[in-house]
């Protein structure tokens, strides 16, 4: 009576290795170095929270124009005025400068202002001008 061996052999083992040594070295690096595309995106998260609420304000605005019940309307004469409209906006993090955006702008002009993160990302958002 013959008892035959069942198992992989030493070769199918060592090809198996090898492929999976060729996938971990082409997607390791992918995945090692996040950081960089994690702060960009945090950066262009808070300056769209930064366009929506300088959005949110400006309607208000407009609604208290018109004579309308609304929240508190708050003004904005500068780009980092915008940071005032959000609770949150950890300034020792990010940082708004003016740079005269609304130096000759009427109300309700819209302003492209840059928000940067203290690791020098940065990205733009869109301001309104709101008179007190």
């Amino acid at each position: 009576m013959k008892h035959q061996q069942s198992g992989f052999t030493l070769i199918e083992l060592i090809a198996v290795i090898v492929i999976l040594g060729i996938l971990a070295a082409t997607a390791v690096p992918r995945f090692v170095d996040l950081s960089d595309a994690a702060e960009s995106a945090a950066v262009s998260g808070v300056a769209g929270n930064l366009s929506a609420a300088a959005a949110l304000n400006h309607a208000n605005n407009i609604a208290a124009d018109a004579g309308l019940t609304t929240s508190t309307v708050t003004a904005v004469a500068s780009c980092s005025d915008v940071a005032n409209l959000m609770q949150s906006l950890d300034t020792t993090v990010y940082t708004i400068p003016d740079n005269g955006e609304f130096a000759s702008v009427a109300e309700g002009d819209a302003v492209e202002c840059t928000v940067t993160h203290v690791n020098g990302k940065s990205a733009t958002f869109t301001a309104y001008a709101v008179a007190s």
